[in-house]
């Protein structure tokens, strides 16, 4: 299993979906032993280190994670678009304008985690949580939008479930936030969920496109 976080932007000196997952390396769940990357918070060079892992770890589960400050949940990512269109600068200073995130390929693609079951198992531990219709359009949909067109279209990754998932700032970083240790929690729980046998992924087969 592949869990990836992104590393500090904007100014910040911590990002809650790098510490989450780089809490869960090594840590095995359900027989399967988890790998956490850290992803750089930059236009193409984070897709590039994500085909590389996919191609050197050829994942069962991957779940892409980033921060999304101003949530107050974690938020299950339903659908990726592909536009990039960033309000703020990344890390290596681009700020791209309406391009699309892979030329000629579909408008969008669908979470193929089961995100209904994910959202439930994590109401039940109290955890703050809820479906996001939306990935936003800076690097967080980026990385979802370009996992979901790599699982689609390489036959050596056609088996694996993927999508994304919003965490909101830690508390030393404003308001709303999570405490780190109920977003370890809550990712937990998500993964545990994930790899159980479902009817149905995130409300459409997997890697479905609209």
């Amino acid at each position: 299993m592949l869990l990836t976080g992104f590393d500090p932007f904007n100014g910040a000196e911590v990002n809650p979906s790098w510490e989450a997952v780089k809490a869960l390396h090594g840590q095995s769940i359900e027989g399967r032993r988890l790998v956490a990357a850290q992803l750089p918070t930059e236009f193409g060079a984070a897709l590039r280190v994500l085909d590389t892992l996919l191609d050197q770890l050829r994942p069962e589960l991957v779940i892409c994670t980033g921060q999304a400050g101003g949530r107050s949940a974690i938020s299950l990512e339903r659908v990726a678009i592909n536009i990039n269109d960033a309000p703020i600068r990344d890390n290596a200073g681009a700020q791209p304008v309406d391009t699309p995130v892979v030329p000629a390929a579909p408008a969008a693609y669908f979470s193929s985690l089961p995100i209904k079951p994910m959202l439930l198992a994590l109401q039940q531990r109290g955890l703050p949580a809820e479906v996001s219709q939306t990935a936003g359009t800076f690097v967080c949909n980026h990385v979802f939008y370009g996992l979901m067109h790599r699982l689609t279209i390489h036959p050596g990754l056609r088996h694996a479930r993927g999508g994304f998932v919003h965490v909101p700032w830690l508390p030393e970083q404003g308001q709303p936030s999570l405490p780190l240790q109920d977003i370890i929690t809550g990712l937990r729980v998500a993964v545990q969920c994930a790899l159980r046998p479902v009817h149905t992924a995130g409300g459409a087969s997997a890697g479905r496109t609209h």
